[in-house]
């Protein structure tokens, strides 16, 4: 009974080996799984919070003053209510694609569209007059700015104040 155990490992394993060889096409292409990720240059310098003050982000939103700001090595998020409630998010997104960033925003329901922001590509997308999100590319590298009023009332349009962060930082940019 083992030399037939043996002898059925030997075929599975056989079996196995051969069905991970190649299938005779040269073509070149690599599985998913063997693809190196696409390696860029590094953008700009963007600083903290976009190089954006916490007073330029308050005229700009024009909201009751934030009752919380975090700061953090890829972003900042400024608050007037806590968490859910009406908020500016700035982040700064290293070698990845935004591609990624824009195909999210038109899967919830958010179709974007193309901008340029003092010659950068980028795209912006909004939902009901509450909430605007706005991405801009720098080769492999690319700054995103939510703007969200949630169930206040807006006290600007939400995709004009993304834009004039937006604006701020790319022309502080190094």
């Amino acid at each position: 009974m083992g030399r037939k155990w043996g002898a059925l490992v030997l075929i599975t394993v056989a079996a196995g080996l051969a069905g991970c060889g190649g299938d005779g096409d040269d073509s070149g292409t690599e599985p998913a799984a063997q693809q190196l990720p696409q390696v860029t240059d590094p953008g700009p310098f963007f600083g903290q919070c976009g190089s954006v003050t916490d007073d330029e982000v308050a005229k700009a939103f024009g909201m009751p003053p934030f009752t919380g700001v975090t700061r953090n090595s890829v972003g900042c998020e400024w608050e007037t209510a806590g968490i859910g409630g009406p908020s500016v998010t700035f982040s700064w997104y290293r070698g990845s694609p935004i591609g990624r960033e824009r195909a999210g925003s038109e899967l919830i329901g958010r179709p974007a569209t193309d901008i340029d922001v003092q010659g950068h590509p980028g795209f912006i997308a909004s939902s009901e007059g509450i909430l605007c999100e706005l991405g801009v590319e720098f080769g492999g590298d690319f700054v995103h700015w939510s703007v969200m009023y949630a169930d206040a009332q807006p006290a600007a349009d939400p995709c004009k104040v993304a834009r004039d962060l937006a604006e701020l930082s790319v022309s502080r940019a190094k």
